[in-house]
């Protein structure tokens, strides 16, 4: 009996040494084989053949100072664009591109990938083609100085309406409430995107000093994307009080001879966050990324 009470005893003690050396031993994963492998840690599944977004993923900080931050780009994608084409409106929706052109003005759907002309509209020779905007099925196409915008069908072009305005028209965007317009002051002003009367404007300023020729515009996650006639740089402008947050400097992007061919035309790509740039007689169309300069 004593053998026995000895030879429990030490299959207990056994069991209990046992159980401690697992509880104190790290766990270990199997490998398909059986074998023990070292767990991994756990890592995020990157998506593959996406979009490389271009800009920041909600709308851009103001530094504390109220001084504009100051950002560079870097190109990811260049596509071919119609270098007759004296761009003066720009929007991107689902896979292609609606343009507005000045001199010999259009309206045109393009392509993206390939740069071709899917569809044209050309104006009368009185009118000058100007800034563009899409408000859910119409596009809305400003002139330069005939005070009149013209309203179409997004799909066959059709002319479906137009509504009058007091001055020029240079730039046109839609925030999703109300349509943004520039006319080549420091003023951009709001209208109601039904009845096209003037809801409010403001007033462009980088700190104290007042910001003109104010041209092509675009709605950009809560910020207003402008190009500044003449200028290698894009406006990021604070839509509630016309505060400059940022400067996009685009130097070197696109040299041309030709001093009317300066950069004009901005489009986003919502569903990506891609932001696409060109200019007036410019052969190419460039995706860019932006950040800030350090």
């Amino acid at each position: 009996m004593k053998k026995t009470y000895t030879i429990i005893a030490a299959l207990i003690l056994l069991v209990l040494v046992l159980g401690l050396l697992a509880v104190g031993l790290p766990r270990s994963h199997l490998s398909p084989d059986g074998s023990s492998a070292t767990p991994k840690p756990t890592e995020t599944p990157q998506p593959t053949n996406s979009p490389v977004p271009s800009v920041l993923p909600s709308s851009t900080p103001t530094a504390s100072s109220d001084s504009p931050i100051m950002y560079t780009y870097s190109i990811i994608a260049t596509y071919p664009h119609d270098i007759s084409a004296f761009t003066e409106g720009l929007v991107y929706d689902n896979g292609v591109l609606y343009e507005s052109t000045g001199e010999v003005s259009s309206l045109r759907c393009v392509d993206l990938a390939s740069g071709s002309v899917l569809k044209l509209f050309e104006l009368p020779n009185q009118y000058f083609g100007e800034g563009l905007a899409l408000v859910n099925n119409s596009l809305i196409q400003l002139t330069w100085q005939n005070h009149i915008a013209f309203i179409y069908d997004k799909d066959t072009f059709d002319l479906i309406g137009n509504f009058s305005y007091p001055t020029e028209g240079w730039g046109l965007t839609y925030d999703g409430t109300r349509l943004i317009m520039s006319d080549g002051s420091s003023n951009l002003y709001f209208l109601d995107p039904v009845t096209f009367q003037r809801i409010g404007q403001i007033s462009i300023h980088d700190g104290k000093n007042p910001v003109t020729n104010i041209n092509e515009l675009e709605y950009v996650n809560g910020d207003i994307y402008a190009n500044i006639w003449l200028q290698q740089k894009i406006a990021i402008i604070n839509p509630q009080n016309g505060q400059i947050k940022g400067w996009i400097d685009l130097s070197g992007i696109y040299q041309s001879n030709y001093s009317d061919a300066v950069l004009n035309g901005i489009a986003y790509d919502s569903a990506t966050g891609r932001l696409f740039v060109t200019g007036k007689y410019w052969p190419y169309l460039y995706q860019i990324q932006i950040k800030p300069i350090s």
